[in-house]
């Protein structure tokens, strides 16, 4: 099987959150939608986004009155929750499945940060705005309701309303006391860096797995959204490397040392390209 994700995925994919298209206008479940592609190659991203669609709807229709947050989050809740029972994957936390929102919907099971992705899209279309909160090592949902006033949202938590202390709680117990609570852990995330959340599990449980084929297409896609991120192209080529895409791992060496001239592994990814060229040639 091939290394590299579909062109047709990767531009599906870069048709949603080029560079050109302003944040808050990408389409954040068609894009978590296409991604999954990676796994799913024939998803009909269509049908699950009209499942969303009508989840909104039924949380729409027991509002009783818009302009009260917490009508709007137990409406959410409810629907979610209780009657379509949405569970945090506590026990298989590291299961990739939790990671596209696509099986997510279908074993109404995830990670906080997929389970927030779909609090938050149901809660839009529903009419009540959300945001992603990035805390480290969890994820959060924010609303601000007309006066300025923030409700901090745990969707792994069944949709629980949390204060700045519970989260300070849940870092200390994530970081066994190492990290403390910071307030820029509480600002809200771009859809973009979302998006690159997400993808940044992925690879972190493909590595961990060995899985280097599916690992390389994770960051051939966080490469469409930050094109210009040395690191990931320095990634990349170690992965093809692996993988035996030589010329692939030699063009990737090749771009970070541009990149990146400066890098304190300048030289020695330097010298490891001439070295791949020269395997190269000798294979020619």
């Amino acid at each position: 099987m091939a290394a590299r994700v579909s062109s047709e995925v990767l531009q599906a994919f870069a048709a949603l959150v080029q560079s050109g298209i302003e944040d808050e206008r990408i389409d954040l479940l068609r894009a978590a939608l296409t991604f999954a592609r990676i796994e799913s190659p024939q998803l009909d991203i269509e049908h699950y986004v009209h499942r969303v669609e009508e989840l909104a709807q039924r949380v729409a229709a027991i509002i009783q009155d818009a302009d009260d947050p917490a009508d709007c989050i137990a409406a959410l809740n409810r629907v979610l929750f209780q009657e379509e029972m949405f569970l945090g994957n506590a026990v298989n936390y590291y299961d990739p499945r939790n990671s596209f929102i696509n099986d997510v919907m279908d074993r109404r099971l995830g990670i906080p940060i997929t389970l927030s992705l779909l609090y938050m899209e149901v809660g839009r279309r529903a009419g009540f705005p959300l945001f992603g909160v990035g805390m480290p090592g969890h994820f959060l949902v924010k609303h601000y309701d007309v006066s300025g006033h923030t409700f901090l949202i745990d969707a792994f938590e069944r949709g629980a309303v949390v204060t700045e202390e519970d989260c300070r709680r849940k870092v200390n117990n994530i970081y066994a006391g190492q990290i403390t609570l910071q307030p820029h852990f509480l600002l809200t995330v771009t859809r973009r860096q979302m998006l690159t959340r997400m993808l940044n599990n992925l690879r972190t449980i493909y590595l961990s797995q060995r899985d280097f084929r599916r690992a390389v297409q994770v960051v051939d896609l966080i490469l469409v959204i930050y094109p210009r991120s040395p690191e990931d192209v320095k990634q990349r080529a170690a992965l093809r490397y692996n993988l035996g895409d030589n010329s692939g791992a030699l063009a990737d060496f090749e771009e970070y040392v541009k990149m990146a001239p400066d890098a304190s592994d300048a030289e020695e990814v330097r010298q490891s390209a001439l070295a791949l060229r020269r395997q190269i040639a000798m294979m020619n």
